[in-house]
């Protein structure tokens, strides 16, 4: 599996990892430090190149500029071993950024994960997963629900993350260019 993210700043990379080693000393959830960069995942594939992903993701981090989100509250999809994550707010310019890479990487890649398909993404920052139970994750909605979970975040890079043994590590990283537009992001990419 390859995801397709962007890491958060510095700023919000310590700010989730402090959540997320709390986590760990209080519950002694670790699962998600297996992608030890704090990010926001727009799509994971099961097929395609890797070169071909690093060249799509190249073009487009080269034609498309900075932006922000907001996230707010906190969340839960729901299981067995629940996730618990912060929502990202689905805005005009997140719907249409994650819109047009979900159609350029179809150019390449048949197997998308279906959690990322354009209706029914839910994009969101992971606190805890895989080794969770519901009676821990309503313990630790308690221990969270101190904190403010409002945030703006300029995200500024597509990444590529592999599996590397038991962890997901960088396999490429390619800056967003310019400023946020006022009214849209424009990502068109070439076969």
């Amino acid at each position: 599996m390859v995801a397709i993210v962007s890491l958060l700043d510095a700023e919000h990379s310590d700010r989730l990892n402090q959540l997320i080693f709390g986590l760990e000393r209080e519950f002694g959830l670790r699962e998600v430090q297996k992608t030890p960069y704090p990010h926001i995942t727009w799509l994971t594939v099961n097929d395609g190149s890797l070169h071909n992903l690093q060249k799509t993701l190249g073009h487009a981090a080269g034609i498309c500029c900075r932006f922000r989100i907001n996230t707010t509250g906190l969340g839960i999809f729901p299981g067995e071993k629940p996730v618990l994550y912060i929502p990202v707010i689905r805005t005009a310019k997140v719907n249409q950024f994650h819109g047009q890479l979900y159609k350029a990487v179809c150019l390449i890649s048949q197997e998308i994960c279906s959690y990322y398909h354009p209706d029914v993404w839910m994009p969101h920052l992971s606190l805890a997963l895989g080794d969770t139970s519901p009676e821990v994750v309503s313990q630790a909605i308690q221990y969270l629900n101190r904190h403010n979970f409002q945030w703006k975040i300029e995200l500024d890079n597509l990444t590529l993350l592999t599996k590397n043994g038991d962890l997901y590590l960088k396999a490429g990283e390619f800056p967003l260019v310019g400023v946020e537009a006022k009214d849209t992001i424009k990502l068109t990419t070439s076969r």
